[in-house]
């Protein structure tokens, strides 16, 4: 399963998040996605670790926590729906 975390600083690196999350688990993976046209960060990344009791625990920890001056948002990522 894949963790979202929404609302994150623009300044925020993948290793900022690794750093953040490896206080739960093992990080398998982080997603940090760019904006096409002006490739600044989006803003939202998403993470594994490496069972769903980590992932748990982290979400409980951290969603609605202040890191960087910003409130996280931190949940289940959904699947991706397909485009029309």
């Amino acid at each position: 399963m894949t963790i979202y975390v929404g609302n994150l600083s623009f300044q925020a690196t993948e290793d900022d998040i690794k750093e953040v999350f490896a206080e739960y688990g093992t990080v398998s993976r982080i997603s940090l996605p760019m904006d096409r046209e002006t490739g600044r960060k989006r803003g939202f990344a998403f993470v594994d670790l490496s069972s769903d009791a980590e992932e748990d625990s982290a979400i409980d920890a951290l969603d609605g926590a202040e890191w960087l001056g910003r409130e996280l948002k931190v949940n289940k990522a959904k699947p991706k729906e397909p485009r029309r």
